[in-house]
C-alpha cells in the first residue's frame, strides 16, 4: 500500500527547490520508482509538436513518440482525463512498449488550462491500479505541475 501522503509531500519539497523542468520530472520519476511497488516502469512524456515525446523515466527502455489519440498516453492527452486500466491487452490501440506490461495508469499534466504532457506508470500485473492510486497520483501531478 502507497503512502500516498509522504510521497506527495516528498514530491512537493523536491521540486519546489527547483525551476528545471527536466530535472524535477527525473526527481519525480525516481519517486515513484522508490515509493509504488509491482510496477514496471514509471515516467513522463511531454507534449513537443504536437505529439507526446519521451522524458524522464525509470524503466525499461519506451517508445520514444506517442500520436496524441494513440495508446493509453494518447488518450488522456486527448481526452485529458485520467486512464485507469486494468488489463492494456484490451485497450483499443494500445501500444506495447514492454510486453511485460498488464495494468496501466496515466494523468494528464496541464498548465494554463492545457495539457502539456502525460504522467505514465505500467504495471506487470493486472489490476494493479485502484481508485485510491488515481486518486493519489493526481494529486501528485497536481503538485507537479506547480514545478514544471
Amino acid at each position: 500500500m502507497t503512502d500516498y501522503e509522504e510521497l506527495n509531500s516528498t514530491v512537493r519539497a523536491v521540486t519546489s527547490i527547483c525551476s528545471y523542468r527536466t530535472a524535477n520530472l527525473a526527481n519525480a520519476a525516481a519517486l515513484l520508482w522508490e515509493h509504488l511497488e509491482d510496477i514496471n516502469w514509471a515516467g513522463f512524456y511531454m507534449m513537443e509538436d504536437g505529439k507526446l515525446v519521451l522524458g524522464p523515466f525509470q524503466g525499461r527502455i519506451a517508445c520514444t513518440e506517442i500520436e496524441v489519440g494513440c495508446g493509453v498516453c494518447g488518450t488522456a492527452a486527448a481526452k485529458d482525463s485520467t486512464q485507469l486500466v486494468d488489463d492494456v491487452h484490451c485497450f483499443q490501440g494500445h501500444i506495447a512498449c514492454d510486453s511485460a506490461s498488464n495494468s496501466e495508469i496515466v494523468v494528464p499534466l496541464r498548465k494554463n488550462g492545457r495539457v502539456i504532457g502525460v504522467l505514465d506508470i505500467d504495471s506487470p500485473s493486472f489490476a494493479r491500479f485502484s481508485e485510491e492510486d488515481r486518486a493519489g497520483l493526481e494529486e501528485f501531478a497536481r503538485i507537479l505541475e506547480r514545478n514544471i
